[in-house]
């Protein structure tokens, strides 16, 4: 099987890292008959410094004729003090928007290997971690309108729209069941409807949605009862349901709680076209350029294209096997370093999981 995958590599420790997760899916195409051809583009801050601009239309045009979009990380201190609409930021939310992905999913799975990473008591962590959030990627408060900066009253204020319409809770609450259904078919629908009629529309929609799902059962949380039940006892949870800014906070805490952010994959899908897997922390310039990043998350966003992209079950499987083989064996990162294991770099890392692939 033929496929071209965009490469999007970005800020920071980017390229180092999208660099190890490009050598696995080339060892994984050969192992398994398949050929992948890769196109590299410019996002965020690689983009600004380049064209000025942090999507440019070159990028766009990539990313549509791709199969799979295959991103690293964006940011930096560098373009802090850019204007809101040019910082690198807004050329993420912007691919997302360009190439309609409206569901993110982020799995985060407490991995026996990693057992002694988890920042959890011991008798929470025994319990186990295995749940993944279904994000609405492109509505709420970071696209509502009206937004922006203003003087009233001679002071400065800032404002943002939270608005979602029924559609978008529809597709979305669609996919999380559907997702659900593949898993241990719980539903956890998470909300602040107490307060915000954007959430009370949510609920409604959500609950209208699962009549068709009579199979999984559904459940609701406000969103900051949600954040303390993650620490107290994340498993509870199967699919967390929740919009874009919920979302985007939620899927951060369960993830660390695991021991690294370095360690998690996420997929970021539409209606049709093409998805885009990426990591999900961030450029880390602090460490760019010291072969001290953790590949893993990148190398894991690899195995969900394969199987969330391209149908490709088995091998997706091959590459996580490798990964917790070499966590078994051992080898770790500056991040998820533990005593008695193995440090290596970005590089060597990569290398060793190709090894067991």
């Amino acid at each position: 099987m033929e496929k071209n995958i965009c490469l999007l590599p970005g800020d920071g420790i980017g390229p180092e890292i999208l660099a190890q997760g490009v050598r696995l899916l080339e060892a994984c195409a050969s192992k398994f008959g398949h050929r992948f051809t890769f196109t590299n583009a410019l996002l965020g801050g690689a983009a600004i410094d380049a064209t000025g601009n942090p999507l440019p239309d070159e990028t766009i045009r990539a990313c549509q004729k791709a199969d799979a979009v295959f991103l690293a990380a964006v940011g930096g201190p560098k373009w802090d003090n850019l204007p809101p609409e040019q910082r690198p930021e807004r050329g993420l939310l912007g691919i997302r928007k360009a190439l309609g992905l409206f569901a993110n999913l982020r799995p985060a799975m407490l991995l026996p290997e990693l057992a002694g990473a988890c920042l959890l008591r011991a008798d929470i962590a025994s319990r186990g971690l295995d749940l993944i959030v279904v994000r609405e990627l492109t509505g709420d408060i970071y696209f509502g309108e009206p937004r922006g900066r203003d003087i009233r009253d001679g002071l400065r204020v800032g404002y943002n729209t939270m608005i979602y319409n029924e559609v978008e809770v529809r597709r979305i609450a669609t996919v999380a069941f559907e997702t659900a259904r593949k898993r241990r078919k719980k539903v956890c629908s998470v909300e602040k409807s107490n307060v915000l009629e954007t959430s009370r529309l949510w609920k409604e929609v959500v609950v209208e949605t699962h009549k068709q799902y009579s199979d999984v059962e559904l459940t609701h949380l406000y969103v900051d009862n949600a954040a303390m039940q993650l620490v107290r006892d994340p498993s509870q949870f199967d699919v967390i349901l929740t919009g874009n800014i919920f979302g985007d906070i939620l899927s951060d805490e369960a993830s660390v709680i695991t021991g690294s952010l370095g360690m998690l994959p996420s997929a970021s899908l539409g209606d049709s076209g093409p998805g885009l897997f990426e990591p999900i922390h961030g450029s880390a310039p602090d460490i760019s350029g010291q072969d001290k990043a953790n590949p893993l998350a990148t190398i894991l966003s690899a195995a969900l294209m394969l199987r969330l992209g391209f149908d490709m079950g088995e091998e997706a499987a091959a590459i996580e096997q490798a990964v917790r083989k070499t966590l078994a064996d051992g080898f770790r990162t500056a991040d998820i370093m533990e005593s008695g294991k193995t440090l290596v770099g970005c590089k060597e890392m990569g290398s060793r999981v190709l090894e067991r692939l």
